[in-house]
């Protein structure tokens, strides 16, 4: 039932929820990594203006969205709090209590960083959460051309990550029928990660000699059961990632926001 499971794939709708994995990847980074250049409420907030049609495209439901993506609905005001009390300090000060200080200058560089946090997290989240392991694989070997044993090394090992969940509730019960699990919650808790961990290393031993029994370890060419496929909508979609930072870093630097997050703030 587990390896089943971990076959199954569920279906996605929409334009960008059928790109390639390794599209999809590239376009969160291009949209993602030029932002971190610049701290200002304006180039975050054109850029998360500009990467609404991407979050409504990416397939995903509404309820899938707001869960995926909660930790960061949550991390961006916290942020913005902390940065607000202990960041930067120019301008009128509007509130002083020991450490705590509030200031013009630390509440516009809060407002900045919680935008800032969306803008940069909110496309990362959405473009890479409907990515199959396999298909993602498939693009890092056949186009990125990354080593076949690494690639293939990781997606076993992610594919068995939700064993792990498993083996834990089935020592557990395992435990529990041998009547040592009522009692010493710390020493119970060590002593089942241990086995867990031996567990997983036996698992482990299997799997790497029957990859290897398997040919996984060739040295020759190898071939691949699902061809990497890249298309125009591949292609525009990463022209398109890559203009929302161009523009909204420009908008900052024409209006004169910019904010180098190495320069002085």
């Amino acid at each position: 039932m587990t390896a089943l499971a971990a076959d199954a794939r569920i279906v996605r709708s929409g334009p960008i929820a059928t790109r390639s994995p390794l599209a999809r990847l590239a376009a969160a980074l291009l949209i993602s990594l030029p932002l971190i250049l610049s701290i200002d409420v304006l180039s975050a907030s054109v850029a998360l203006l500009l990467e609404i049609p991407i979050l409504l495209l990416c397939g995903l439901t509404a309820r899938e969205f707001w869960l995926r993506t909660a930790p960061l609905w949550i991390a961006a005001p916290l942020s913005a709090v902390t940065i607000a009390l202990y960041g930067a300090q120019s301008g009128t000060v509007h509130f002083e209590w020991l450490l705590m200080r509030v200031s013009d200058g630390s509440l516009s560089l809060a407002a900045a960083t919680a935008v800032r946090v969306l803008a940069i997290g909110l496309p990362a989240v959405a473009l890479f959460a409907t990515v199959d392991p396999t298909d993602l694989a498939d693009d890092l070997a056949q186009r990125a051309h990354l080593p076949a044993r690494f690639v293939i090394g990781a997606l076993t090992g992610m594919r068995l990550l939700g064993l792990l969940a498993d083996d834990w509730r089935a020592l557990a019960l395992a435990r529990r029928a041998r009547g040592v699990a009522d009692q010493g919650r710390i020493r119970r808790g060590l002593g089942m990660a241990f086995a867990l961990f031996v567990l997983a290393i036996r698992r482990a031993s299997s799997l790497a000699t029957a990859m290897e029994a398997r040919g996984f370890g060739g040295t020759g060419r190898r071939t691949w059961a699902r061809p990497s496929r890249w298309d125009r909508g591949d292609t525009a979609l990463l022209v398109l990632a890559a203009l929302i930072p161009v523009v909204a870093l420009a908008e900052a630097v024409a209006l004169g926001t910019w904010n180098f997050i190495l320069g002085p703030s």
